[in-house]
């Protein structure tokens, strides 16, 4: 399982890339594993602030749908179009060109509480 080590990481199998106080966020590559097949993404938060924890958006599989989480609070500056074209891209590069959402942190502080890798894959 591909858990690169420059990347953040929830309990909820969303990982976050860090640029100053932008930041991509995605799934997992454990939680693509788990989904299945991805047959379709909705995410119509575009434009909004939302607070760490809260859900941007869906992500449907063959057999189930599942919430996506803010890893953390800012505004949705950006969604993925090739996940809307093409949203196996998803299982096929979860961490590059399946990423989800670009964010523009309001605190950027709430990084340092999420897992690095050595701790996401000892949550797995």
């Amino acid at each position: 399982m591909n858990v690169p080590s420059n990347l953040y990481y929830t309990k909820d199998h969303e990982w976050l890339k860090v640029q100053g106080d932008t930041a991509w966020a995605g799934v997992t590559d454990f939680a693509q594993g788990e989904l299945g097949d991805i047959v379709f993404i909705e995410i119509e938060t575009l434009g909004e602030t939302l607070k760490k924890e809260e859900v941007f958006g869906t992500i449907e599989a063959v057999k189930t749908v599942s919430d996506m989480f803010m890893p953390v609070s800012g505004e949705i500056l950006e969604v993925n179009p090739a996940i809307t074209d093409t949203p196996d891209v998803v299982n096929k590069d979860p961490y590059g060109a399946g990423w989800m959402i670009k964010i523009k942190m309001t605190d950027p502080a709430e990084v340092s509480g999420l897992l690095d890798a050595e701790k996401y894959k000892a949550l797995l």
